[in-house]
């Protein structure tokens, strides 16, 4: 059974800000209470490899994804490996002149089996429907 979350905000930042704040994958365990941990294993100005740990009431995956970026527009996440069948996430920066932005998030995700859904799927699931508000919280910390 595929979900799919989709969710927006308008936010008084520039677009490159907020696509500079959403990519700091390293940040993540910082401000999302969900996430355990996060490494970066190979970025360049174009794409990304990273893995993150979400973790609560002693139940922890991670899991790996190779994200396509387009500077200050649009990061894809393309699931390698984890504990999902299917994960695809799309962010998207649209500038609405030069101090403020929509912060789109487009993110179809499905568990690997019913043992994994049973487990992971209600913090995964609180954690997917809360994203953009906890990014919205994290701009206004870093940028006023």
């Amino acid at each position: 059974m595929t979900t799919h979350i989709q969710r927006s905000a308008l936010l008084p930042y520039p677009a490159q800000a907020l696509f500079d704040m959403v990519n700091d994958v390293a940040s993540y365990p910082q401000f999302l209470p969900w996430c355990s941990a996060t490494e970066v294993i190979a970025s360049s100005e174009t794409q990304m490899q990273a893995s993150m740990t979400v973790a609560k009431a002693g139940i922890s995956q991670r899991f790996l994804t190779r994200n396509e970026l387009q500077p200050g527009k649009r990061i894809e996440m393309k699931l390698e490996e984890g504990p999902f069948s299917h994960l695809h996430g799309i962010w998207e920066f649209k500038a609405l002149g030069e101090k403020a932005c929509k912060i789109s998030l487009d993110l179809t995700f499905d568990y690997a089996g019913p043992l994994v859904r049973a487990t992971l799927g209600p913090l995964f699931n609180q954690a997917a429907n809360t994203l953009v508000d906890a990014f919205c919280d994290r701009a206004k910390q870093l940028y006023g």
